[in-house]
């Protein structure tokens, strides 16, 4: 005959196992510690005596980027690697400076969504939804004016102005990553065969050669 578990048996188990799978915070905080040799998912924790304001600080946001590229557009980030304090917090911030007419090229952050405000001048922004539908869902932006990214997706801004624009990000990841979507496809080390970007952008070899080339 098969055993039945008394209900209080099953509570027990329940409940211990969701503390050993436990996600939330089980400190007040985890400052990395960025030049220890352990290999996590994110950064070993610095002894909390030894942590200092400083750990969760950083300067220099209300500088501009240097927009002197070919892009025309800098990108000021805030993360972990930054600011040791937001390691398992799970946010981050960048500035993005934009000369007239620059651009912050496609690109994807596979860990995070992102939240953009303006604080200066006219953007341009847009992402394009998955396959099958591959929707651009594009909108101008004035100061002031906020809009999200969702995690994963393509996405862009352009200064559509003719002055400089200012725009500040917050990502719902400590380390949120970037997948210039460009420098990705023909910039990688070592590079993608010739011929299978050729098939895949109905390109000529040498015309993809001469793409990589500038990458």
């Amino acid at each position: 005959m098969a055993r039945v578990l008394c209900p209080f048996v099953v509570l027990a188990i329940v409940f211990s196992t969701s503390l050993a799978t436990n996600h939330g915070p089980l400190q007040d905080f985890c400052v990395a510690d960025l030049k220890s040799q352990v290999l996590i998912n994110g950064f070993p924790c610095k002894n909390p005596s030894s942590v200092q304001a400083n750990d969760f600080y950083f300067g220099g946001l209300h500088m501009m980027g240097n927009t002197s590229n070919p892009i025309g557009s800098k990108v000021t980030p805030v993360y972990v690697t930054q600011l040791p304090g937001l390691n398992t917090l799970g946010i981050s911030l960048a500035r993005v400076d934009f000369a007239p007419w620059g651009i912050n090229p496609p690109h994807t952050h596979p860990r995070a969504s992102e939240i953009m405000t303006i604080l200066e001048g006219t953007l341009e922004v847009g992402f394009v939804t998955s396959n099958p539908e591959n929707r651009h869902i594009t909108k101008v932006l004035v100061k002031g004016d906020v809009f999200v990214f969702p995690v994963g997706l393509v996405h862009y801004q352009r200064n559509n102005g003719n002055t400089n624009a200012i725009a500040i990000s917050a990502l719902s990841s400590q380390s949120p990553g970037v997948m210039p979507i460009a420098n990705v496809i023909f910039g990688s080390k070592p590079d993608i065969p010739k011929d299978i970007l050729a098939r895949s952008f109905q390109m000529s070899d040498k015309a993809i050669c001469d793409v990589q080339q500038k990458f």
